[in-house]
């Protein structure tokens, strides 16, 4: 996927679909979550790593496209990539894929505080340079 750097796969489970079998729209963020996090792992120690430091990340946005359905059963690629650290914000931009056929696309916006007292705080040199790791 150009661009992207870091895909995972997810598989459409029975509970995430409607009557007809097709995945629900709200199961795409669990889809971008999913992502988001493998991400993490792989570039910044883990979304665990970040909260042993007294930092968490939370969502402030989330945009979503549907291009296609997705149905019981499938195997989904999404792909993720860090797109923008500003602040203490951040946004992580998301293609889901069925066999490289689009499916949906969007993006999330993050914002980091402090664990203790969730007060925004600066993503920190450390967070913000394993997140330019991917790019």
């Amino acid at each position: 996927m150009d661009d992207f750097n870091f895909s995972t796969d997810v598989q459409v489970r029975f509970a995430e679909t409607d009557a007809q079998g097709i995945a629900h729209h709200a199961a795409f963020v669990v889809f971008l979550e999913v992502a988001r996090v493998a991400w993490l792992d792989e570039y910044a120690g883990g979304y665990q790593s970040i909260r042993d430091r007294g930092i968490e990340a939370l969502t402030t946005e989330v945009s979503l496209r549907y291009h296609r359905a997705a149905r019981f059963h499938d195997r989904l690629t999404v792909w993720v990539r860090c797109a923008e650290i500003r602040g203490a914000r951040f946004r992580y931009e998301y293609r889901i894929e069925r066999a490289g056929e689009l499916i949906a696309d969007g993006h999330t916006g993050h914002a980091t505080v402090d664990a203790a007292t969730r007060r925004p705080i600066r993503v920190p040199d450390w967070f913000a340079a394993a997140l330019a790791t991917s790019v």
